[in-house]
């Protein structure tokens, strides 16, 4: 008897691929016509690429969408050690290399943002445009005290490792317009990151934001910064959920002074996952932008 599949899958439907790395196998969605502009889809600490199927569905008609696990999340592989900001950088730019994407279009939110500008800032002739949704990539000059407590080195493992605590949080404090995710919508987020060793990573992530300058990923960090505004000729567009209170409205100012002719959308009533928060708006508001911005720069 076939195992009955888990409600999420129908939200899903895309087919899997694998890149390896040397530390894994690396799951992506590459969904529509190969000769379509791709979209790179980048996702964040405790999501994988499901986060991004109310885009990825309507827009892989028009595009190539290319949408990345990172390694130890989704359906990736999870292996049980360290991994840290530039290892993200280098699967991603790998998986680029591997699709030969040309023409990228980034699109990326929370993590992502460090992990796709940093990888997109190693080969920035392949990158055109940047949508980015509430994410930094730069050094923090706060933690928030929601975050700090899953630092913590037993209570915080405990918690995030052993409880699955952090993603458990997020499914609500993600958002401001809506109270809750609707339950399968939720089932996707959980289903991948049961029981402990699935959850490794999402700790890793949690421990891996720096807070000193000899952290390695405060360096990695101060390299995309110093160099973010070398992308300031790309059409960029901001989306910001203005309640959002891990990446608030001043990392939103800090993007807009490296790219000061970049479209911004302040979201007032929104949280820090603007795609679930409202996905109605995402959707027009990128297909808005890349509709215009194609016209204005055709292949």
């Amino acid at each position: 008897m076939q195992p009955k599949p888990q409600p999420w899958r129908e939200l899903y439907p895309f087919d899997s691929h694998w890149f390896s790395v040397p530390l894994g196998r690396v799951h992506y969605v590459d969904e529509g016509p190969h000769e379509g502009r791709p979209l790179l889809f980048v996702h964040g600490n405790p999501t994988w690429s499901f986060h991004w199927r109310g885009l990825i569905g309507p827009l892989h008609h028009r595009y190539r969408t290319v949408a990345i696990d990172h390694l130890g999340c989704g359906l990736s592989d999870k292996p049980q050690q360290r991994i840290r900001l530039e290892d993200h950088i280098s699967h991603l730019v790998g998986l680029v290399e591997h699709l030969d994407l040309r023409d990228v279009t980034l699109v990326a939110q929370d993590w992502g943002g460090a992990i796709g500008l940093g990888a997109m800032l190693r080969v920035p002739e392949r990158l055109s445009r940047i949508v980015l949704f509430n994410t930094g990539a730069f050094p923090p000059w706060y933690i928030p005290k929601r975050i700090a407590v899953c630092r913590a080195p037993v209570f915080g493992r405990l918690a995030v490792q052993g409880l699955n605590a952090f993603t458990r949080a997020a499914l609500s404090m993600t958002l401001a317009r809506r109270a809750a995710l609707a339950p399968e919508v939720a089932n996707g987020y959980l289903d991948t990151t049961r029981g402990w060793s699935n959850r490794r990573q999402t700790y890793e992530f949690v421990v891996d934001i720096p807070m000193k300058k000899s952290h390695p990923t405060w360096q990695t960090l101060d390299r995309i910064d110093r160099r973010l505004a070398s992308l300031a000729d790309r059409p960029a567009m901001l989306v910001w959920g203005m309640k959002d209170w891990c990446f608030r409205p001043d990392c939103l100012k800090r993007f807009k002074e490296a790219w000061p002719n970049a479209e911004v959308h302040r979201l007032d009533d929104v949280g820090h996952w603007v795609v679930e928060d409202a996905p109605e708006e995402a959707l027009k508001l990128a297909t808005e932008f890349l509709a215009r911005t194609d016209s204005e720069n055709p292949r």
